[in-house]
């Protein structure tokens, strides 16, 4: 299971990505918004993260106009490693070696092909492991 959220930045993009989940049989919770209104993305965020830390979901994707300001509140929270990218390489690699949970994107800077390819990496690698794992754990425990 998946979770996605957008700001209104992010809406039109939210939805291009839903037809193709939907086309695939990928199951997901749909977190907001519902229209293109404008909506506060630290709200959004915090909405799709707290379903990830009670375990609904496993990863997320977030969207709003740059995809910055979504991905930093998203790693405000707790266990939450998300990464903002706008190109393949990066969705890819912050699977392979960060073990990212979350994949922020900017509506206004991403296009739905390129979204699309980069969702399926992010879905679809799996962590590395390995040495990694140690730079994952160090990660994790700046927030306490």
């Amino acid at each position: 299971m998946i979770v996605l959220a957008a700001d209104h930045g992010g809406y039109t993009l939210k939805e291009e990505v839903k037809k193709h989940l939907d086309a695939k049989g990928v199951q997901y919770i749909d977190c907001g918004c519902y229209n293109g209104e404008s909506v506060d993305y630290p709200d959004m965020a915090k909405q799709a993260c707290e379903k990830i830390q009670s375990g609904e979901a496993e990863k997320g994707l977030l969207f709003c106009g740059s995809g910055v300001g979504i991905s930093i509140a998203a790693n405000k929270m707790k266990g939450i490693r998300c990464c903002c990218c706008s190109d393949t390489f990066s969705a890819k690699y912050t699977r392979l070696h960060n073990d990212a949970n979350v994949l922020a994107m900017g509506g206004r800077i991403v296009g739905p092909g390129l979204a699309i390819e980069m969702i399926e990496l992010f879905l679809n690698t799996e962590f590395e492991g390995g040495r990694h794992s140690r730079r994952v754990e160090k990660l994790m425990a700046l927030e306490d």
